[in-house]
C-alpha cells in the first residue's frame, strides 16, 4: 500500500504513542469521533440503520448497542493499522473489502474527509497538549494512507453495483 509519503520512524513512533493514550478507552474516544462525525455531517446519520431501524437523532444511534459494536470495529481498524505502521500493505487486501462494505451500504469516498476530520478532533480531545502539528501530520497521513486502500474497494465494483 503506498502512502504517497512513507511515515517516518519519527511520525511511526508519535502515532503509537499517542494510540497507547487513546486505544485503552476504545467506545468512549469512537464516540467523541462519531458525535463529532454527526456534527460535521448529519446526512451520514440515515446510513447507520440496524433491523431496518432508522435513527430519528445522533444521539439515539450513539446510544444504540449495535452502533457501539460498529464503533469498536472502527477503533480495531484503526488499531491494526496502528500495529501495522512498518508494513501497511499487508493489511491492503482487508482495507479494500472494507472499502467494498461500505459502498455497498451507500457511503461516499467524500464523506471519508469528514472522518478523517473526526478522527483528528478525537485525538486533539484526548491528548490535550501532546497533540502536535507533528502527531496531528503523522495521523493525517496514516488515516491517508488508509482511505486510499479502501477507495481500491470502490474502484474495483462498477457504479451501481
Amino acid at each position: 500500500m503506498e502512502s504517497g509519503m512513507p511515515l517516518s520512524g519519527g511520525q511511526r513512533a508519535l502515532i503509537r504513542e499517542s494510540w497507547e493514550r487513546v486505544s485503552g478507552s476504545p467506545v468512549q474516544h469512537g464516540l467523541v469521533l462519531f458525535t463529532r462525525l454527526f456534527d460535521l455531517n448529519p446526512d451520514l446519520l440515515p446510513l447507520f440503520q440496524y433491523n431496518c431501524k432508522q435513527f430519528a437523532s445522533p444521539q439515539e444511534c450513539l446510544s444504540a448497542p449495535e452502533f457501539l459494536d460498529h464503533i469498536r470495529k472502527v477503533m480495531l481498524v484503526i488499531d491494526a493499522a496502528v500495529s501495522h505502521l512498518e508494513n501497511l500493505s499487508c493489511l491492503e487486501e482487508y482495507l479494500c473489502n472494507l472499502g467494498k462494505k461500505h459502498q455497498a451500504v451507500g457511503v461516499k469516498v467524500e464523506s471519508f474527509s469528514a472522518v478523517g476530520k473526526s478522527l483528528l478532533y478525537m485525538l486533539e480531545k484526548c491528548l490535550g497538549a501532546a497533540f502536535s502539528p507533528e502527531v496531528q501530520e503523522a495521523w493525517t497521513k496514516l488515516y491517508n494512507a488508509v482511505v486510499k486502500a479502501m477507495q481500491r474497494g470502490w474502484e474495483t465494483l462498477p457504479e451501481g453495483d
